[in-house]
């Protein structure tokens, strides 16, 4: 058991010396990029969408699925989470600029 713990330590710090971040930095950073991914696919928008395209992209969604036009509020309520997790992540990137 001693041994185990020992080759996970030597493990993480390798990784950490290679790419400068914890494996479970990375491991959440793979899980963001994916749920941007699929946010992004939901939106219709590419990676390099801008703040009022998204908007656009958003809107245009939620008169497709809006629960008076024969959508469900599950697909609004998903269709606002892609809108707030693409723009949280174009705010991360203007405030490192």
């Amino acid at each position: 058991m001693g041994r185990l713990i020992v080759i996970a330590l030597l493990a993480s710090l390798l990784v950490r010396a290679l790419t400068g971040q914890w494996p479970w930095q990375l491991w959440a950073t793979s899980e963001r990029a994916q749920a941007e991914a699929q946010a992004r696919a939901l939106l219709g928008v590419d990676r390099g969408a801008r703040r009022e395209e998204v908007l656009d992209a958003h809107r245009r969604l939620l008169a497709c699925v809006h629960p008076d036009r024969g959508g469900t509020n599950e697909q609004v309520h998903e269709a606002n989470r892609a809108r707030d997790l693409l723009l949280a992540r174009l705010e991360r990137q203007e405030g490192g600029q």
